[in-house]
Formats: C-alpha cells, sequence, structure tokens
C-alpha cells in the first residue's frame, strides 16, 4: 500500500509535465488510433476475400482489384501513421526531458552549499543526465506502447467478436493466462533486471575511476588488477543479462506461442465440427491472424512495466531535488556603498559536526582596508571566506556589509559586490574571452589590458585564435597558476567593493605574485581585501592580520607588530623563513 501512495503521486507529477504538449499529444494519440485500426481492418478485409471470392470461386476482377488496392492502403496508412506518430512523442519527450533537466539543473544551481558537504557531485550530475534520459521513454515509449497495446487489444476483441461470437470467447481466454504469465515473469525478472542495472553502474563507476585516476594507476604499475575488476564486473554483467534472455525464451515467446497454438486447435476442432456455414475458412484466416496479433502487445505491455518502475524511481530521485531547500538570500537590492564589514560573535558549525569551526569571532574592518586571515590548517580560514561570501547560513552571531545584516542582502547585490578568487578555481571548456567574462557585456581591449596585468598576455596571444581560443575540459592545458591568474582577471574585470583571496597566489611564481600584489594595492584604492594566506610573504603589507587556531581569534595585528610579540603568527613566520617559503 505505501508503495502505491508513493507511486501514483510521482507518476501523476511526471505526467503534468506533458500538459503543455497536450494538443500535440492528442494528435499523436489519433495517428496512434488510426494506426492500429488501419492493421486491425487488414485481416477483416482478407477474410471478406476468403469467403467471397477464394471460397465461392467467383473471379470478380474489379473487386479483386478494389480489395488489393485497399489491403495496400491499409498498410501505407498504417506505416505513415506509425512513422508520424513516433516522431511526435518523441519531439514531445525532448521537449519534456528540457524542460525537467532545465528544473533539476536550476534546483542543484539554488542547493545550499552545505548539500555539496555530504552528497556526492557524481549523484546530482546522475539526476540530471541519466534520470532524466529514463524518464524520457517514459513519455516516447511506455505511454504510447500502453495506448497502442490497449487499443489493440480492443478492436481486435472487438472485430473478432464481430466475425464469430462463439471463438471469440475462447479467443479471450488467452488474454488472463497471458496475464498470468506476464506476471510470473515480471516477479522472476525484476530483481534480474535490478541486478543488471547495479553491474551495468559499477561497470561505468569503475571506467570513471580508471579514466580520472589513469596518472596514478600507470604510475604505481596497476593496470592488471583493475582490468582484473572491470573484467570480474563484465562477467557479472553478463550472467544477468543471461538470466533475463533464458527467462525471456522459456515463458514469453515459446510459452505464449504454446497457448496461442492450444488455441488455433480448438478452432481447428470446431471448424470440423460444425458446419461450413457457422465457422468458414475466411473467419478461421481472421481469427489465426488475430491470434498471433494479440500476444504481442500483451507481452509489450508486460515490458514496459519494467521501464514505467525506473521512470517512477529515477522521478522520486529528481523530485527530492527539485523539491529540496533553496540557498535563501535577502530582499534588499541596495548595492553597498562601502566595503565595510564587521563581525558579531560569530560562531559555526558544518552539519553532524561535533565541535564548532568557528568560535565567537569578532572583527571590524573598515571599508578599502587589507586585512589578512592566516592559521594552520583546519584553523576555520576558508570557512570564514564562505561565510562572508554566503555559501552557508549564519546561526549564532551574525555578519554586518556595510552596516547590512548579511542575510538581508539580496543574491544580485552579493554576487556584485562581493567576490571571491579561491585556491582551485574553475575554468570552464570554453575560450578565454567567456571565461573571463563569464556572460558580463566587456569589450575586448579591456579584456586584453587585464591579460597584460595578470601576466597571460603572451600565453594567450601565442594561441591559435587568441582570447576565443578554446580552454581544455576543467583547464587541463593551463597550469595551476595559469588558472589562478585567469581567475583574478575575472575580478578585475569588475572590481567589487569587498575581494576575498582564498589562497588565490599559493601556485603563482615570486615575480607573479609580485606584479598581483602590484595590482592588488591599486584594487585597495577602491575595495576592501580579505586574504586568507599560506604564504605569510604576500600578507606583510596587511593593514591588519588575524591569527587563527582551532576556530578562535588568537592574535591580531600588523604584521610588525605580530613579530615583536613573538607569539603564534611569529612561530610560524619563523618556521616558513627556514623552509624558505618566504623570498
Amino acid at each position: 500500500m505505501d508503495h502505491l501512495i508513493e507511486f501514483w503521486p510521482i507518476l501523476k507529477r511526471l505526467t503534468i509535465y506533458a500538459a503543455k504538449w497536450k494538443k500535440k499529444i492528442i494528435i499523436a494519440f489519433f495517428l496512434l488510433l488510426g494506426a492500429s485500426i488501419a492493421e486491425v481492418l487488414g485481416p477483416i478485409l482478407m477474410s471478406y476475400f476468403i469467403k467471397n471470392i477464394l471460397y465461392k470461386r467467383q473471379l470478380q476482377i474489379k473487386l479483386i482489384f478494389i480489395i488489393i488496392i485497399t489491403f495496400i492502403l491499409l498498410q501505407i496508412i498504417a506505416v505513415f501513421f506509425n512513422y508520424f506518430q513516433n516522431i511526435l512523442f518523441n519531439k514531445i519527450a525532448v521537449n519534456i526531458i528540457n524542460q525537467l533537466r532545465n528544473d533539476v539543473m536550476q534546483s542543484a544551481l539554488n542547493q545550499p552549499m552545505n548539500q555539496f558537504d555530504f552528497q556526492p557531485v557524481g549523484q546530482t550530475i546522475s539526476k540530471v543526465t541519466n534520470d532524466t534520459e529514463v524518464i524520457k521513454e517514459l513519455y516516447d515509449t511506455v505511454g504510447p506502447t500502453f495506448f497502442r497495446s490497449i487499443t489493440l487489444i480492443l478492436i481486435i476483441l472487438f472485430a473478432m467478436f464481430t466475425l464469430e461470437w462463439h471463438m471469440a470467447i475462447i479467443s479471450i481466454f488467452i488474454v488472463p493466462i497471458t496475464i498470468l504469465i506476464m506476471s510470473v515473469y515480471q516477479y522472476y525478472s525484476t530483481p534480474l533486471l535490478r541486478n543488471v542495472r547495479h553491474y551495468l553502474a559499477e561497470i561505468n563507476n569503475k571506467f570513471n575511476e580508471i579514466i580520472n585516476g589513469i596518472t596514478v594507476i600507470q604510475q604505481f604499475n596497476q593496470q592488471n588488477r583493475f582490468k582484473k575488476n572491470i573484467k570480474q564486473s563484465s562477467e557479472l554483467h553478463y550472467i544477468a543479462r543471461m538470466k533475463i534472455l533464458k527467462l525471456d525464451g522459456f515463458l514469453l515467446r515459446p510459452l505464449l506461442s504454446l497457448i496461442s497454438t492450444i488455441m488455433l486447435c480448438s478452432f481447428i476442432f470446431l471448424f470440423n465440427y460444425f458446419s461450413i456455414s457457422v465457422f468458414e475458412v475466411g473467419i478461421l484466416y481472421a481469427f489465426i491472424t488475430y491470434l498471433g496479433r494479440l500476444n504481442e502487445p500483451l507481452i509489450s505491455i508486460t515490458i514496459q512495466q519494467s521501464i514505467l518502475q525506473q521512470a517512477v524511481v529515477a522521478g522520486e530521485r529528481i523530485f527530492s531535488l527539485i523539491d529540496s531547500p533553496k540557498q535563501k538570500y535577502g530582499k534588499n537590492t541596495e548595492n553597498l556603498k562601502s566595503g565595510k564589514i564587521n563581525i558579531q560573535n560569530l560562531s559555526f558549525n558544518y552539519k553532524n559536526a561535533k565541535k564548532n569551526t568557528l568560535s565567537n569571532i569578532n572583527i571590524e574592518i573598515p571599508s578599502k582596508n587589507f586585512v589578512a586571515f592566516v592559521g594552520r590548517t583546519g584553523s576555520g580560514k576558508s570557512t570564514l571566506a564562505h561565510l562572508l561570501m554566503g555559501f552557508y547560513s549564519i546561526k549564532s552571531g551574525n555578519i554586518y556589509l556595510d552596516n547590512k545584516s548579511i542575510d538581508s542582502i539580496s543574491r544580485n547585490t552579493f554576487r556584485k559586490d562581493i567576490s571571491i578568487v579561491q585556491q582551485d578555481p574553475i575554468v570552464l571548456a570554453d575560450t578565454f574571452f567567456y571565461n573571463i567574462t563569464l556572460g558580463r557585456k566587456i569589450s575586448e581591449k579591456k579584456i586584453w589590458q587585464i591579460l597584460k596585468t595578470v601576466r597571460l598576455y603572451s600565453l594567450v596571444k601565442s594561441m591559435p585564435h587568441g582570447i576565443y581560443s578554446t580552454l581544455g575540459e576543467e583547464g587541463n592545458n593551463l597550469s595551476v597558476g595559469q588558472k589562478q591568474l585567469l581567475a583574478i582577471a575575472r575580478i578585475l574585470v569588475q572590481k567589487p567593493k569587498i575581494l576575498i583571496l582564498d589562497e588565490a597566489t599559493a601556485n603563482i611564481d615570486s615575480e607573479t605574485e609580485q606584479l598581483i600584489q602590484n595590482t592588488l594595492s591599486e584594487i585597495r584604492k577602491k575595495s576592501t581585501l580579505v586574504v586568507i594566506a599560506h604564504r605569510l610573504s604576500t600578507i606583510v603589507t596587511a593593514d591588519f592580520i588575524v591569527v587563527l587556531e582551532k576556530g578562535k581569534i588568537i592574535e591580531c595585528g600588523k604584521h610588525e607588530d605580530l613579530l615583536k610579540n613573538k607569539g603564534f603568527y611569529w612561530k610560524m613566520y619563523k618556521m616558513q623563513l627556514s623552509s624558505n617559503d618566504i623570498i
């Protein structure tokens, strides 16, 4: 009962997506109905030919010609109607899936950041791609097949009862028998189908793992071990597939053919038992034809049940993402007038974490100041940067930007006036131009100026198509340092009120770093700089430095003052000096 309660609401919600294309669906169903009627009328026409021409041996050339032409026309109509309804249903299905994918992707893009702390990205990708592809079959295969099969069954039974009701009563017994066989098939095939999908997913996962980790696999000479893993999964998939084929071979065609043969024998017996006037040869032909065609829609319906179940499961996964909570923003659309930051009694912990990542943070940063956060790994530096970006909701304490509570600021204001350059920047598989502008209206001249500033000018100039050269997937034809320079170039296009750099210069050489520092000095005239730093050489000119340890502020002051205190910051600085990290 619980299964039904879950099944029908999801199926109903999936069908709602088809409402927009209601008129086209009705046209497609009428085409399908016309094709089914044309298919069923063929045997009736042949029955009339056998009864009135062959049986009576009256060669009426004109009538024979009309019957032949009509029979051919019926077949042509059936073919064309089936072709056009198939095209129409597929167009509808693609449009629906495009809409569904847009909704899923929109929901994924608006997910709170904490959702991605625990949910693998691969699952989200699977929902957007694989699950929607399974649902596509609901619209272009399952729906039309169910309608066509039920229509065919009803029309065939109607034609049978119209021709000879005695034989029709015998024929109708094949329906419950076939349904019983299909139920048994469904019972035994469902777990096998699950195994097939499981092993196929396992094979895909292993291939993905191998491709992503190919350098490590080759480095440690692990090719044979991974080859054995793939072979083992492939063999399990093969065995599961063979079990389904054996089940199909036993329960579907042969058994249904046996039942059809028994029915046919009954017809022959009745044909010989009763007088010729009751059971005519033409009627016998029609019934034999219909009996063969009656099995196909029954088998089709059963096969589609499995796809329907998969579509509902996929729908459940998709709707769980669509219905999940979205990232919350405020309604204040007023742009920030300054880059002033005021953090009051801020404490924060991640979901399911036992301890606070940040505890009782209190900082006031004047506008157009340069503040640096330093500390060991896990001290809470990046968490603080993410909170300033509004990636996580604040439960204890508050952050004020330009004297506005961070919870009140609108999404557009956030993304326009506050920017971040992260340690591992995202590079799109697109051109240099698009990777910098990201859809913003910026002239080519300004792009070239920025490329000079971040020392990417000569690299881009050397490429075949300049700023319109396409970068590889995740920017794999760029070094880590070049990716960071590209990310900084994005920011320089439109200077924000607050700029956060999260280890943004970690992989840049000293010469380029000096140039970036000069650029950041210019940005300081218009923006507040918040730098999360590991290399302490990058923050010696900061207005003040905040030292974090285990989520708490343990020191705060200028570089020279902190060195004089000989506290935690002094130890970090000396350690980097001894390791030649500071040049």
